[in-house]
């Protein structure tokens, strides 16, 4: 079980980092709202991990802070939800936002979310419910975002960037084009980008 590591961000694509230890590169998916907080490539960054196992894959999944990844072991205990869903709930919204969605029954909130049918919010809303009360007031506050410096990149070079990003997150090519053109402005950021529309879905 790999579950934290301390090395130098080689590059940055969302929502995946490498981050290279020691000579070896590792690969880490983190939700958009643990990636804004990334310092820019080439300066080192702690990340804690969870190490996921499948009959076709090894992935890690990597969080800023241990809330935020114990909320993410709790959403894939629930049935239905995986690794990849989990990581574009938490992306999708913060954490005090899905606390409240789910303390609040908001079934039409957590629709929004790509992946996340009826049943999945409702089954969310009933198993979470007590859960996420644990978590306290520490989780529920971790809204802030840490903006970060970036190699200047053409627009075109940035929008397939946010909509390749919203694709891995679930969203369908169609329709991850159609949210980023919506939002997208002169001198935008590939992560304000991504940030700007995951905020316009829901």
């Amino acid at each position: 079980m790999i579950g934290r590591l301390r090395g130098i961000i080689i590059e940055k694509q969302p929502p995946k980092v490498l981050v290279e230890v020691g000579g070896v590169g590792y690969e880490v998916f983190m939700p958009m709202t643990c990636f804004y907080e990334l310092p820019e490539n080439g300066k080192e960054v702690i990340v804690l991990t969870h190490f996921a196992v499948r009959e076709d894959a090894q992935v890690l999944y990597g969080f800023n802070h241990e809330q935020e990844r114990e909320l993410f072991r709790e959403l894939i205990k629930v049935n239905g939800v995986g690794p990849k869903l989990a990581l574009a709930i938490l992306s999708g919204m913060s954490a005090s936002q899905f606390i409240s969605a789910v303390e609040q029954g908001e079934i039409k909130t957590l629709v929004k979310l790509p992946g996340v049918g009826t049943k999945t919010a409702e089954r969310l809303i009933v198993e979470m419910k007590d859960r996420v009360k644990r978590f306290g007031e520490e989780l529920a506050n971790m809204n802030a975002t840490v903006e970060t410096g970036s190699v200047k990149k053409s627009s075109n070079q940035i929008e397939g960037e946010a909509v390749s990003a919203l694709i891995a997150l679930g969203y369908k090519p169609q329709e991850a084009s159609r949210i980023i053109s919506k939002v997208i402005k002169p001198d935008m950021d590939c992560e304000t980008l991504i940030r700007e529309a995951l905020k316009s879905a829901l």
